[in-house]
């Protein structure tokens, strides 16, 4: 009795099992999803980075795009960062297509916030994070819109092309490296990192390293290289590709024909050019130095505290020409005195110069024309 129980259990599992097995094949049949056999191609000529630059998820949804975009008839501004033109051009020849000419492009650092230009007056003393340091305080400079020095965008890099400068502070990023896959954009949390459009091989740029929106003259007080919104660069600038707007200038990659106009105008050295030799800035002597630096050096012969100091140069002497004056009364004894001779210490005193008075003398003070003509008003 017990075996035959067991024996039908058994055969209803087995047949409860076909027919749930056939159910799903039916199912997968019906509802499969053809997937093209070009995105299996495409994906493998793409680098697998998976970085997210080219603005899909991952590189299955770049194949994918690139797919429908050829089936539309272009791959319009479709873009491996990573691979590049190489991996784009190997992508439309599965696809039988043309690879555009892609636009090179570059991460670039929007300050130039070095110790020696922005002081820092406190010390952050929290976890190494640039976003949790920019959600707690606004630093340990006093500009709330530059580089927080904590390296967020280091790590997140996934290309080694960016490294924090342990001289100055200031991500720097190295452009024969950098693929513009914006990851370090992203990790910023006041924005100072922008992918950008550069010119040829050496992905050549003019860029303004600020982007402090305060008055010019507090950004002035802040750093010693911030952009004062002078517009000179605007004005010197021939192809309307720099603007002041906020309180900061910003030059237009679109527009910029790589003159320099605008580099040698600026006063501040807040205009850098890039290429991938690396940045170059313009030296700029009489640069204001920013609020808590300290004072220049005394000369040596006045640094030290028993250095006796340089003589002043002597005055000319004093040409002493005695007036000749007309007396409507006579003098006090102290108006006397004064008329003795000048009292200029370094003029050696004239003989005295004879006067005669009256034999009726007053004490009555002289009236205002002859004090004006004495000198004594």
């Amino acid at each position: 009795m017990d075996s035959q129980v067991i024996l039908i259990a058994v055969v209803a599992l087995a047949v409860l099992g076909f027919v749930l097995a056939l159910l799903l094949y039916v199912v997968s049949k019906r509802f499969a999803v053809k997937e093209d056999p070009r995105i299996g191609q495409v994906l493998e000529a793409l680098p697998g980075a998976n970085c997210g630059g080219c603005g899909f998820p991952g590189c299955g949804g770049m194949a994918a795009a690139c797919v429908k975009a050829a089936d539309a008839g272009s791959l319009g501004d479709l873009n491996c960062p990573v691979g590049g033109a190489p991996c784009m051009e190997k992508v439309a020849g599965i696809l039988g297509m043309e690879a555009a000419a892609a636009t090179p492009k570059l991460a670039i650092v929007r300050c130039n916030g070095t110790c020696e230009v922005r002081p820092r007056v406190t010390t952050y003393d929290g976890v190494k994070s640039c976003r949790i340091a920019n959600s707690t305080c606004m630093g340990e400079t006093q500009c709330s819109y530059g580089c927080l020095g904590c390296g967020d965008c280091v790590a997140a890099c996934q290309f080694d092309a960016i490294h924090m400068n342990p001289k100055t502070g200031i991500p720097e990023v190295d452009a024969t490296k950098c693929t513009a896959c914006g990851a370090c954009a992203k990790a910023c949390p006041r924005g100072i990192i922008e992918i950008r459009n550069v010119s040829g091989e050496n992905k050549d740029a003019f860029v303004v390293t600020c982007m402090n929106m305060d008055k010019g003259a507090d950004a002035m007080k802040i750093c010693g290289s911030s952009c004062i919104a002078c517009k000179k660069c605007q004005n010197a600038c021939g192809s309307d590709a720099v603007h002041v707007g906020n309180n900061v200038a910003y030059i237009n990659p679109e527009a910029c024909v790589l003159c320099g106009a605008c580099f040698e105008a600026c006063p501040r050295g807040a205009i850098a050019s890039l290429s991938v030799k690396g940045i170059e800035r313009k030296v700029i002597a009489t640069m204001p130095k920013a609020a808590g630096a300290k004072p220049a050096a005394k000369p040596a012969a006045l640094a030290g505290a028993g250095a006796a100091a340089p003589a002043a140069p002597a005055k000319p002497a004093k040409e002493w020409k005695p007036i000749e004056v007309k007396y409507d009364a006579p003098l006090m004894p102290s108006q006397q005195i004064l008329l003795a001779g000048p009292k200029d210490i370094s003029n050696p005193a004239p003989a005295a110069k004879e006067v005669k008075f009256e034999d009726k003398r007053t004490d009555a003070p002289l009236p205002p024309s002859q004090l004006i003509l004495l000198g004594l008003k």
